[in-house]
């Protein structure tokens, strides 16, 4: 049988693969493909709603979980854990194998709240019982930074995420390593980049603002960002691990093969690449010309402020552009699971008589 793709990436290069959202049976897929890891994130059950494969086990758990309580959020809450549980048992043998290097699975709860510290806090402590290999995912704002500083005491291990700027890598590696130093504690702890997010915001706003800018320029500017990230992590020794997320792309992981790092990809993009079986070539040092970096600040006032180190002060994070765009996806996602859990829970109601009356004349 011939060597997969994502095999001789391993084999040749430091890069590692995780799936992002997978079905059970995609977790299976991207596990022997070459999947050390995988990541959820809030539309995980709205996902698992809309899959046709998905829909009867998702709606099931839903009927069970509203029988047990009359609070929807909360209710929203056991659904995304019940659903990602299964996913975290695949990966499980990955993890007892490479403790804290492999196996991991992160669930991200209710965006709604990400703005509150304790919130983040308690839903990380909680959904640690689920499993050894949790990991959870802490948005890199200024509520989350807080919640860092009580979390990495407490060995969590932590996917910090919704990174889109060099100011918000810096901020939190210097953090992470302050709080490690003083506390002894240094749990695995991953830095996102949201490339392929990144590319698709700024090319609404080129569209919105009638920017002349080319598509060629336009596609440089994630991995850019990227590849600046990946300089700044090697050259000051912060012992975190970069972790590239928000693919819309095959590139988004190609052009980032020979970092030390790793990439979270949805599974069709994994299957694009593993039908198209590409030749493994170290991309993560290319140069990207001046002229392309200069013309992006330039154009792109959003470019501008991530890419540079002191682009954005701590306050500024959470209302980024492309952070609110992100967090906007996760948000409708949360929304389409409360409705469903709404709808759910009514038709119960009816189904029992209850809730329904009618004028008759």
């Amino acid at each position: 049988m011939n060597e997969g793709y994502f095999h001789r990436v391993t084999r040749k290069t430091p890069t590692r693969l995780w799936i992002n959202n997978p079905t059970p049976d995609d977790a299976d897929r991207a596990i022997a493909a070459g999947a050390i890891s995988c990541t959820t994130n809030p539309t995980y059950s709205a996902h698992m709603i809309r899959a046709k494969s998905e829909c009867p086990r998702a709606l099931k758990l839903i009927d069970e979980i509203i029988q047990k309580t009359t609070d929807d959020r909360k209710a929203a809450d056991l659904v995304q854990q019940g659903l990602v549980k299964p996913i975290m048992d695949k990966f499980l043998p990955l993890y007892e194998r490479k403790p804290g290097l492999e196996g991991f699975v992160s669930i991200q709860g209710d965006p709604h709240a990400d703005a509150y510290p304790d919130h983040i806090i308690n839903e990380a402590l909680r959904f640690r019982k689920l499993g050894k290999n949790f990991i959870t995912k802490i948005p890199v704002t200024e509520a989350g930074l807080k919640s860092i500083e009580v979390l990495v005491p407490e060995n969590m291990p932590i996917i910090a995420t919704e990174v889109f700027a060099m100011a918000q890598v810096t901020e939190i590696c210097e953090r992470y390593r302050r709080v490690s130093e003083k506390s002894g504690r240094r749990p695995p702890f991953y830095v996102t980049h949201i490339s392929g997010i990144f590319d698709e915001y700024l090319t609404k706003v080129a569209e919105r603002d009638a920017i002349s800018i080319a598509p060629e320029v336009l596609h440089e500017a994630g991995c850019a960002l990227a590849r600046r990230q990946h300089r700044i992590l090697q050259e000051r020794g912060y012992h975190v691990t970069m972790l590239g997320g928000g693919a819309r792309g095959t590139h988004h992981f190609t052009e980032m093969v020979g970092g030390s790092l790793h990439v979270t990809i949805n599974w069709s993009t994994a299957q694009e690449l593993l039908e198209a079986n590409p030749p493994v070539v170290s991309r993560m040092d290319a140069h990207i010309p001046q002229a392309v970096l200069e013309e992006l600040c330039e154009k792109l006032p959003d470019f501008r402020k991530a890419y540079l180190e002191d682009g954005m002060s701590i306050e500024d994070f959470k209302d980024f552009g492309p952070l609110q765009y992100f967090r906007g996806m996760f948000v409708k996602g949360w929304d389409t699971l409360l409705h469903t859990i709404k709808e759910r829970r009514q038709d119960t109601l009816v189904g029992r008589g209850v809730g329904h009356s009618h004028n008759r004349g």
